[in-house]
C-alpha cells in the first residue's frame, strides 16, 4: 500500500498489551522505541503480536525538537 505521508519508519513489534477498549504497541526502530496507541479491535484485526514487522506511519501538524543546552 503506498501512502502519502513520508515518516515511515519500518520496525518490529516488541510488546502489545490489551486493554478493554485500546492497545498499547512498543515497536523497535533501529534503536529507538516508538509507543502507539491504537484500539483493540485495530491490533486484533493487524495479528500484531511481540516479532512482527511493522512500518509506523507518523503524520503529525506538530514535531518538537530539544537541544541539552540552556
Amino acid at each position: 500500500m503506498a501512502l502519502s505521508a513520508r515518516n515511515q519508519l519500518p520496525g518490529t513489534v516488541r510488546s502489545v498489551k490489551l486493554g478493554t477498549i485500546m492497545a498499547e504497541v512498543v515497536v523497535q526502530v533501529g534503536e529507538n522505541e516508538i509507543v502507539s496507541a491504537i484500539t483493540r479491535g485495530s491490533a486484533e484485526r493487524l495479528g500484531l503480536s511481540e516479532g512482527t514487522a511493522v512500518t509506523v506511519v507518523i503524520k503529525a501538524t506538530e514535531v518538537l525538537l530539544s537541544t541539552d543546552s540552556t
